[in-house]
């Protein structure tokens, strides 16, 4: 098959300028001046009959042909990486990186991460909670590409919608919310018997970063339990960890997903009043880029964390 394609380093320019938004910063990128980035992408322009940028005094905007444009350009860079990757001899440095939204960090994969251990003691892994594995509604994955050639293979869990350009996703569960206390609230002057009783009680909110009319709120959960007459909004804020921490101290009813508190309701810490659960629409997903999916290391780890996730059920 011939493939008529535009001139590969025109691609690489338009790829890198659109990333970063700016002739100069592409530039830097590639070891060449902005006016030949500029004429790299003119050349593309014609070849395309089509403009792909809005230049202004001091900015460049993608048109929405650029727009268009840009993510499967990206996907095709994924791919020719990968195929050179797949080629070049090397040994298998074992080293692994995994950012994570916090507190699926702290209250579901740090707990099982000694069985992960234990099977690949040769694999050194690097934990962080990063609230940019949670979707805004703005930007799905980091802008930066992945170098294949670097010794560490950097992967990703996100709390999101899976749509994840580049990046081969599985879909490690989908979690509904569920209200969850310390059991000293269920003991005390208004102990929790009906949904009704939450009327006396603190609600506690979790602010994540998700969009908020993407994520079940007490609201919904409210309403689906039939209780009227509690106003939803009041109570105590707190970002992402801590209000799984302001449960645990008995500060009010959080709203969680229940796969993040089953070790702690197994451990009597928390408690889940009532069984009566709400939907998210969004589901935590691995997303591991093209470019690496065939290191020894990210496939060990998928395979042990889709396996944890399945021994769980959820």
């Amino acid at each position: 098959m011939v493939y008529r394609l535009p001139p590969l380093p025109a691609l690489r320019a338009f790829e890198a300028a659109a990333r970063h938004l700016s002739f100069k910063a592409a530039a830097d990128e590639l070891f060449v001046t902005p006016g030949a980035v500029s004429q790299q992408i003119k050349v593309l322009e014609e070849y395309l009959g089509v403009s792909l940028f809005f230049r202004e005094t001091r900015t460049v905007r993608l048109t929405p042909e650029g727009a268009a444009m840009l993510p499967k350009l990206q996907e095709a860079f994924q791919c020719l990486a990968a195929a050179v990757e797949a080629t070049r001899p090397r040994s298998d440095e074992g080293v692994l990186s995994v950012k994570a939204p916090p507190t699926f960090a702290s209250r579901w994969l740090i707990p099982r991460l000694a069985r992960f251990t234990e099977r690949h003691p040769d694999i050194s892994l690097r934990l962080s909670g990063s609230l940019e594995s949670i979707d805004d509604g703005q930007q799905n994955m980091p802008a930066h590409p992945v170098d294949p050639r670097a010794a560490i293979s950097e992967v990703f869990i996100r709390y999101g919608n899976g749509r994840y350009p580049g990046h081969r996703v599985s879909r490690i569960f989908s979690p509904d919310l569920v209200p969850a206390c310390s059991p000293a609230l269920c003991q005390g002057e208004h102990p929790l018997q009906v949904p009704d009783d939450l009327r006396w009680h603190t609600l506690i909110h979790e602010e994540t970063g998700v969009v908020q009319s993407e994520r079940p709120s007490w609201s919904d959960w409210l309403r689906k339990a039939g209780v009227e007459g509690i106003d939803a909004s009041k109570g105590l804020w707190f970002g992402n960890t801590l209000a799984l921490e302001a449960a645990l101290d008995g500060l009010g009813v959080v709203l969680a997903l229940r796969p993040l508190i089953a070790d702690a309701v197994a451990a009597g810490r928390l408690v889940v009043p009532f069984e009566i659960t709400v939907e998210s629409s969004n589901a935590y997903y691995l997303a591991i880029p093209e470019a690496i999916v065939e290191r020894p290391a990210v496939r060990d780890f998928s395979a042990w964390l889709l396996e944890e996730a399945h021994a769980d059920g959820v």
